[in-house]
């Protein structure tokens, strides 16, 4: 008869090893094939001539400097806009507070690729703008980009200021009312350096995210080449697997230095906070909240108007000659119609599931854990952040597209789309559940220990009843990013498995932009109904925490 104390190693132990052998198969092997594939030169032998013929090559340098100068714009642009709504929403008393964030979240519900189709709606050639003022607008290249990704990472920017902003203490600014400071002063000698470091995580955030985006720089980029193009380029447009494996070790790069520098001011951040603060509930100031409320507002506006043109685009006739509405944008016949769309909800669905029971099992078997052996799992796990999608996705046809191979026939599959869009997002979910985890009362299970329940028995009977909003929140977490994500799937797709972000794409590149639109928007309403569903999820989960 095998004892509760052998069922409980055994069950942590299986909660231990299955997620460390998904993260070693579909993470870190796919990774080092890049590396190898890198050094693996034209003739087969291995050697650094793939480095040096990129970094003879005048193509790469310009694609690097558009990529640091276009992400660097676009960063600073972002920061400014988002400490003044962040500002706007917690230090000043403004109507319709939540209609605000509801309305710059909006571009986390759509795949990036929309920003830009909503910019040609309004600002390209046959823009409505650009018609309505006679004034011909280059939106395509530059500027295209830094408003397209400025929109795309502006709420991310906007919660990690937010939270920085809600960790100060009330009564240090009672103190400089007392000697007299002006609202001013305060700002500048007590707000700022006390969000130093989250405007600095802000920026990495945004930084990292501009710089590996390849959904907007596909639709509106046109020949202002970049890094995520070029190794698009390399491997689709020119077939040079090797060449593109080294364009994104150089991506890898900017982005893991500017992912190890917002953990360092992230932490440092909220590190700081002190758990007696007192918050603040910001009085009326006419003179700063009227000013405030129409920036705010007017910030708001620009994601609600590019996402809301995209949605009446697909109902226009003949955009923008003839503004009669019709449905037939939404008789897609092309680019295999509505199929990669349902596929895609298929993927996401599963993508949920597993992802959400491999992070579940890995957190649970972690806190059962020594803490020598916890962190380098730990940083195991942080590192899916700092990879971006196109050098994940290409890393898995390195991976699994080899014939004679044990995993090769998950390649062209959907289930294949689903694990690289797991492990794209594990960091994410990785860390909302150790959160989740951390809020368990140990007393409880303790006390259920004490009374003879096996470590399953109260996993499923007290951890997981706890964690139920979390589990929740990571299975969607999952599920809307897998429907969204572009980048990562742009080379695991076949002709018989496609996805909707890419159908959009291609019928945007085919010239079927109100076709692009009116999928965009099936798109779209696939994730704002899950994230509906996931409210009423949490709320009703709440209610019977509370009965």
């Amino acid at each position: 008869m095998v004892r509760v104390a052998d069922r409980d190693r055994l069950f942590v132990a299986v909660c231990l090893i299955a997620p460390l052998a998904c993260l070693v198969v579909f993470f870190l092997y796919p990774l080092s094939m890049v590396v190898v594939r890198s050094i693996t030169q034209p003739d087969g032998s291995i050697g650094l001539g793939n480095f040096a013929a990129i970094l003879s090559s005048p193509n790469f340098w310009r694609a690097t400097w558009h990529s640091l100068a276009m992400s660097g714009t676009t960063t600073a642009l972002v920061l400014v806009l988002g400490l003044v709504v962040s500002f706007a929403l917690h230090r000043c008393r403004i109507p319709g507070s939540a209609l605000i964030m509801a309305a710059v979240s909006l571009p986390l519900l759509m795949p990036s690729l929309v920003q830009g189709l909503g910019l040609i709606f309004l600002l390209g050639r046959n823009g409505l703008l650009t018609k309505a003022s006679g004034i011909e607008i280059n939106i395509y290249g530059f500027w295209g980009l830094v408003i397209a990704n400025g929109l795309y990472s502006l709420p991310q920017a906007i919660l990690i200021i937010s939270a920085a902003l809600r960790s100060a203490d009330a009564r240090i600014y009672e103190a400089a009312e007392i000697l007299g400071t002006s609202g001013w002063r305060q700002f500048r000698d007590i707000t700022l350096p006390n969000i130093k470091f989250g405007l600095l995580s802000a920026g990495f955030v945004a930084f990292t995210v501009t710089i590996t985006d390849f959904g907007n720089a596909a639709t509106i980029g046109g020949d202002y080449s970049i890094l995520a193009t070029e190794i698009y380029n390399q491997v689709v447009g020119q077939m040079n697997f090797n060449l593109g494996a080294v364009v994104g070790i150089m991506l890898l790069f900017p982005t893991v230095l500017a992912f190890y520098l917002e953990r360092v001011a992230s932490q440092r951040q909220f590190g700081s906070g002190s758990d007696s603060a007192v918050p603040i509930v910001p009085r009326f100031t006419p003179r700063r909240d009227v000013p405030m409320t129409l920036a705010a507002w007017l910030v708001a506006l620009i994601p609600v108007v590019t996402v809301g043109v995209v949605v009446f685009g697909s109902f226009v006739w003949l955009w923008p000659y003839r503004f009669d509405l019709t449905l037939r944008h939404y008789a897609v016949k092309v680019a295999g119609g509505y199929d990669p769309l349902w596929t895609t909800v298929y993927i996401s669905f599963w993508a949920g599931l597993i992802g959400t029971a491999l992070i579940f099992a890995l957190g649970v078997a972690l806190q059962r854990m020594p803490r020598a052996l916890v962190k380098p799992i730990y940083f195991l796990c942080m590192l899916p952040a700092a990879v971006p999608g196109l050098v994940l996705g290409l890393s898995y046809i390195f991976a699994f597209n080899v014939p004679n191979t044990p995993l090769y026939f998950l390649y062209g599959t959907a289930m294949l789309i689903a694990l690289c869009n797991i492990f794209h997002y594990w960091t994410q979910g990785f860390l909302t559940t150790m959160t989740g985890l951390r809020l368990v009362p140990a007393s409880l299970q303790e006390t259920a220990a004490c009374l003879g329940a096996s470590l399953p028995r109260v996993m499923r009977d007290v951890v997981a009843p706890h964690m139920a909003p979390t589990i929740i929140s990571v299975f969607f977490l999952l599920f809307m990013q897998s429907m969204v994500t572009l980048s990562a799937v742009i080379f695991l797709i076949t002709a018989s498995v496609s996805v909707a972000s890419v159908s959009i794409m291609r019928l945007d590149e085919a010239g079927f932009t109100s076709q692009a639109a009116a999928y965009a928007t099936c798109t779209m309403g696939v994730v704002i109904a899950a994230s509906i569903l996931l409210r009423l999820l949490l709320a009703l989960v709440g209610r019977r925490a509370q009965g």
